[in-house]
């Protein structure tokens, strides 16, 4: 189905001269004169290869025909991750390519969005948001401003993250999956 350029997002798949593009990054550009483009970032998915594409915003894009379904996380091997649909228990592996930098957010039973083409995973959506624990940050230095001061902190599933001065090792923290950033401390 046709649509326009500036609509897609992260994580659509997009048909570009018959192959398949899932969309990395789409960015809405508006200059100060000239006509507004969308910028996508693709790869293609039969062979992994990065594209960088440039459309009018009000261009018409071929968006692919993908199903999209909820599934549980269950673990990661060799193979890739493992997940289960919790409707009929049906398990599907994600390549490592496909999950991408998104794997290391992922949690037991955490429910994803895959979208599936021709029964082959081509992408997969990860919550927004995820509860972790900070394992190590430096101590809060005396005299700094709350306001404005940031220090780095290691979560526990080994990204890291910019805190307040005040979060210490132990607290559990909300973290934007896209960029790793702090959002809030956890409401246990």
């Amino acid at each position: 189905m046709k649509v326009i350029a500036s609509s897609l997002r992260k994580g659509n798949i997009v048909d570009k001269d018959g192959k398949l593009y899932v969309i990395l990054t789409a960015e809405n550009i508006h200059p100060g004169k000239g006509t507004p483009v969308t910028q996508l970032d693709m790869r293609r998915i039969s062979d992994g290869v990065k594209i960088s594409e440039r459309y009018r915003t009000t261009e018409q894009v071929e968006r692919a025909y993908v199903e999209d379904r909820n599934y549980n996380y269950l673990y990661s091997d060799g193979e890739g991750h493992h997940f289960m649909n919790p409707e009929n228990y049906d398990q599907i592996a994600v390549p490592a390519d496909v999950m991408g930098d998104q794997g290391i957010w992922l949690q037991e039973n955490m429910s994803c969005v895959i979208s599936v083409h021709d029964g082959v995973p081509v992408a997969i959506e990860v919550p927004a948001r995820v509860t972790l624990e900070i394992t190590d940050t430096e101590p809060t230095v005396k005299g700094q401003t709350a306001s404005s001061s940031y220090k780095p902190a290691m979560l526990s599933n080994g990204a890291k993250t910019m805190v307040p001065p005040h979060i210490g090792p132990g607290t559990r923290v909300v973290v934007m999956t896209e960029d790793s950033s702090y959002v809030e401390r956890a409401k246990d």
